[in-house]
């Protein structure tokens, strides 16, 4: 084997060039609108199609290049043909764990374009990671900052301050939401200035929908106080869905209250353009002066098409004047390199120390620092600044110069129960105080910590505010009392004209702290925080935080971890709840196995005996303070690493030389049988005298274990007979049998040189001739703790490695048992010396008892798992079938239905085309079922355990809504206009040769009889 062919597989190299392929045709705008149907199931018929890393590779390249806005359709279908495949693909327990790896691998797979060996890499991590390998996940979750979550999904993760496209953030709300979900975030509020789109509302609430995210829209708005802008973020009830929020945006005072804050957002843009002049009349010169290029001006077309659907804003121009620098900067290095050496070389101290600095600043370029160097207010004093006060009705809109008590008022009459967030920054505690009073209980939180104004020195009076806040929830009127006081004192010595007044009101509030207290007596003033993160930022975490302990210890671990500089710990404290729902078995499952738990769970401490059992975690809203030390919420995201947009030097290929994690399959599957194998011939040429063990004790160690494995997997798939579709081998993965060679070849050495050799025979002279019992309990034990120990570091099924770790109860009388019958096999042939012969091979009998019981363990665990599968797969996919059904229902009011599904054709043809694309649902899921029933492991089984649970009417409608595969024109013509794809040859010719048997199948598994001319061509 060549060095080139010693690293990667073929399957690498195949979705390496079907990734680049697809990647090509979007490229040249030439990229499929579907690469198929989207009611497609993940583990359906597409499998015979297009590969799943290629599905998942076309879902990633849509989600990443569809940031027009009016593509919001193409992102949504992505994102939900995404979710599917990823948490259908691990055949583990890791499943979302190993989801969020596989879409971070393959986003970084998408944007490795045009560096082969670092895509091959990625490729090959990503069929590792499918395999859904608990130590292979964690690694990669370590390589990515990304921590790891509970499978349940019951963390509590959350950012109450994020931004999309629509406003300054990069990612679109599909986008958005995505990246959430890698970093395990569930709850997530998302900020829009002064107004927002209904599309951008629709498309955020959809993608929330489909990863099961609790999305909440917020509207920052401007209100005037004491010479000041303060802010406030409204979060209003009826934006839960896309349903309610279309309704709510049709509302006239909802269109009236968007119009106003158009209005001040056509104000700020009018700042934005004025300082996009300011920039091509000097700063692109300064700029040019200061690093020696020549920066073309920027027109406002140019710039609105870079800020896209977003609204444009300074952060926006100096990101485009950052990204136009680059490559002009990039050209000057080669001089500079070549002017720092003649300065080396003449000794020039000076002149080398400035091309230092100035190839350090160049590097130092991103749109933070341009920001900071030319587009803040001191630098363009000539330009107003937006961020002070508008008084002036000629300069600004009304809308920005209202006070908080009219805003709020307002608010309040369009939702009065909404969500109203004060933000802290650049306010003081009396500011907050004054502010809590005079909206009367309209505020409804604080957004107690703010990371990107924390980290900006914003928020210097968050502890003093915590303090009040707490002592107001807690109806202390005494602590109120004090706090306000220690304001008041606080500003004694100011003697301003508004610092009067302020302590005429403040002493106002101290007169009646008992109305300051009602305001909150019963909702009390919760807590937000969040990350202000745009995806921008070079210098700050990224979205999302965690209540620390309702992570896996994994992931404690990870956050406390000395060494991670990126992962922060923020000053706040909160008490979480851990709390535990039971819920008894559904009403039905009535069988013997349910009678005997019944019974059972009268005994004592048995009571939740056979319920399901659901963990959450609950946060005490009222005890979260601002906590300098001790802090019980981490961050979940690192700083962005620098984009080959922002980098001088351009990023290095990868490595020709990979390293073993990536050698070929076949080579590293060989190896470990070779290694062994090895272990194991050396161990028996070490301690036998019999020839035959001396010469074939090592492949019948192997023997042992790799028929052990295949019949496991073939048990666990359904049995040898299970379909006639599937070959018993289709059943195996030999990398899973190399493994377990490997494993038992290192089990080898430890039983037969450790244990037998010269622990119990040379140390206690014991064999199986002078006490079989309790010289087969001890090799039992040391192997069945060995397996469960290599079990647990596979990652295999949590059931195999703990029933594992008790086989030796049942290996020993097995072990026995098989003593017993060679004893009696020597005895009857009269073998010579067979006792002593018997003694040698006893390693062996032990092998061949515990692989015995492991079979059938790990049988049984294979099987549970392909169980859990096919439930999913069923449970899904029959949901939608009879939801198809149901509609069908409702549009044929008159109509029989269920009659009519047996002429499916006259049905079809009588109606309209919504009917017509519901027949195509229907043919989509029976298609699915199909490729179930026919292919999927354990898909029988349960089928069985469905059709037993589904009164007979639901079993009438299972098969006739399945009758439309009898319309093989239709199914064809689906299948050539390209719904699995293109490559459809396989599949349609699967369909045509196996629908009628299927559907007769079906008919006997339901009970259901088909009439003549109920299957057949149509």
């Amino acid at each position: 084997m060549t060095a080139s062919r010693l690293y990667f597989d073929q399957q690498d190299h195949a979705l390496l060039r079907m990734v680049n392929r697809v990647l090509e045709r979007a490229g040249d705008g030439k990229s499929e609108d579907r690469l198929f149907a989207p009611e497609l199931h993940p583990h359906g018929i597409k499998e015979m199609t297009v590969s799943r890393e290629l599905r998942v590779a076309y879902a990633v390249i849509n989600l990443l290049d569809s940031l027009e806005a009016g593509r919001a359709a193409d992102r949504l279908l992505a994102l939900r043909l995404l979710h599917d495949e990823v948490i259908s693909t691990a055949s583990s327990a890791f499943r979302r764990n190993t989801g969020r790896v596989l879409i971070q691998v393959m986003k970084d797979l998408v944007r490795a374009h045009g560096d082969a060996t670092r895509q091959l890499m990625l490729a090959h991590d990503f069929r590792t990671a499918a395999a859904g390998r608990p130590r292979t996940v964690r690694a990669l979750l370590k390589r990515y900052h990304l921590l790891e979550m509970p499978e349940e999904w019951d963390q509590l993760t959350f950012d109450h301050h994020v931004h999309d496209a629509n406003t300054k953030g990069r990612k679109t709300p599909t986008h958005l939401i995505m990246d959430a979900w890698i970093k395990g975030i569930r709850s997530l509020t998302v900020i829009y200035y002064n107004f927002v789109e209904a599309r951008a509302v629709q498309e955020l609430l959809e993608a929330a929908a489909v990863m099961e995210l609790n999305v909440r829209v917020g509207l920052e708005y401007r209100a005037l106080f004491r010479g000041k802008y303060v802010k406030f973020i409204w979060e209003p009830v009826g934006m839960e869905d896309t349903q309610a929020a279309g309704n709510f945006m049709c509302e006239l005072a909802v269109r009236s209250l968007m119009e106003d804050g158009r209005s001040v957002a056509a104000w700020q843009q009018r700042h934005v353009f004025a300082m996009l002049e300011r920039y091509n009349e000097a700063h692109r010169r300064d700029i040019g002066a200061r690093f020696g290029i020549d920066l073309p001006p920027v027109s406002k077309e140019e710039f609105l098409e870079f800020v896209g659907a977003g609204q444009p804003s300074i952060l926006h121009l100096s990101e485009l004047a950052g990204r136009r620098m680059q490559p002009l900067l990039r050209a000057r290095l080669p001089e500079l390199a070549a002017a720092h050496a003649a300065a080396l070389a003449s000794g020039n101290r000076e002149e080398r120390a400035a091309i230092e600095s100035l190839i350090a600043d160049m590097n130092a370029l991103h749109a933070e620092s341009v920001q900071e160097g030319w587009f803040t207010p001191q630098m363009n004093p000539m330009l107003p600044d937006p961020n002070l006060p508008c008084t002036d009705p000629d300069a600004c809109p009304l809308f920005l110069r209202i006070s908080p008590r009219h805003l709020l008022t307002r608010l309040s009459a369009i939702r009065r129960r909404s969500q109203v967030t004060l933000t802290l920054s650049g306010l003081t505690p009396e500011d907050v105080l004054e502010l809590l009073y005079e909206c009367e209980g309209r505020i409804t939180h604080l957004e107690l910590f703010n990371l990107r104004d924390y980290s900006l020195g914003k928020l210097p009076h968050c502890e003093e505010v915590s303090a009040l806040q707490f002592a107001i929830n807690q109806g202390s009127a005494v602590e109120v009392k004090r706090l306000i006081r220690d304001i008041i004192r606080r500003l004694g010595g100011a003697r301003d004209e508004d610092a009067g007044d302020r302590r005429e009101r403040l002493t106002e509030i101290l007169h009646n702290i008992p109305r300051l207290q009602s305001f909150y007596r019963f909702q009390p003033l919760r807590t937000h925080a969040g990350s202000d993160s745009t995806s921008r930022s070079y210098r700050l975490n990224g979205m999302g935080f965690a209540h620390v302990e309702t992570l896996p210890r994994s992931a404690r671990k990870a956050i406390h971890d000395a060494g991670d500089v990126q992962r922060q710990i923020i000053p706040l404290h909160a008490e979480v709840e851990s709390r535990y729902t039971y819920s008894p078995p559904p009403r039905g499952e009535d069988g013997l196995g349910q009678r005997l738990l019944a019974a059972a769970r009268k005994l004592p401490g048995l009571r939740f005996l056979g319920f399901a059992k659901r963990h959450e975690w609950v946060l005490k809203p009222t005890t979260t303070r601002y906590c300098a030390r001790g802090g019980s919420i981490a961050t979940l995201g690192g700083f962005r690493p620098e984009d080959e947009a922002y980098s001088l030097t351009p990023r290095k290929a990868a490595e020709s030389r990979p390293g073993a994690a990536y050698m070929n399959t076949r080579l590293a599957n060989l190896l470990k049988v070779g290694i062994g194998f090895a272990l194991t011939m050396g161990t028996f040429l070490l301690t036998q005298n019999w020839w035959v063990l001396v010469w074939f004790g090592a492949p019948i160690w192997f023997i042992i274990t790799g028929f052990r494995n295949i019949v496991q997997a073939v048990l666990g798939g359904g049995g040898i007979r299970r379909s006639p579709l599937l070959r018993w081998d289709d059943y195996v993965s030999w990398s899973r049998i190399s493994d377990s060679l490997l494993y038992t070849g290192i089990s080898v050495p430890l039983l037969e040189l450790v244990v037998r050799w010269a622990v119990l025979e040379k140390g206690f002279s014991l064999t199986s001739a002078t006490d079989p019992l309790l010289f087969y309990t001890a090799i039992s034990m040391v192997n069945g703790f060995y397996v469960t120990g290599h079990n647990l570091f596979r990652g295999l099924q949590i059931s195999a490695a703990v029933g594992n770790l008790f086989r030796s109860v049942f290996a020993v009388p097995l072990s026995l048992l098989y003593n017993f019958l060679l004893e009696q096999g020597i005895v009857l042939l009269g073998i010579q010396g067979g006792m002593v012969l018997l003694a040698a091979g006893s390693a062996i009998i032990s092998k061949a008892a515990s692989d015995t019981v492991a079979g059938v363990i790990e049988g049984f665990a294979d099987q549970g798992t392909n169980m859990n599968m096919r439930r999913w797969d069923y449970a899904g996919k029959l949901r939608q079938l009879f939801a198809c059904f149901a509609r069908l229902e409702v549009l044929l009011p008159e109509e029989d239905v269920g009659e009519l599904l047996r002429r499916p054709r006259e049905l079809m043809e009588a109606h309209g085309p919504e009917v017509a694309a519901l027949e195509k649902s229907l043919l989509i899921h029976s298609l699915d079922l199909m490729y179930f029933y026919w292919y999927q492991p354990r898909a029988l089984t349960m089928l069985r355990r469905a059709l037993r649970f589904m009164t007979a009417e639901e079993r009438e409608i299972f098969v006739r809504a399945q009758l439309v595969l009898g319309r093989k024109k239709l199914v064809s013509q689906l299948f050539v206009d390209g719904m699995v794809g293109s490559g459809f040859s396989r599949a349609l010719a699967f369909y045509l040769e196996q629908y009628e048997a299927y559907l007769k199948d079906m008919s006997r598994l339901a009970g259901v009889p088909l009439e003549e001319g109920d299957v057949g061509a149509m």
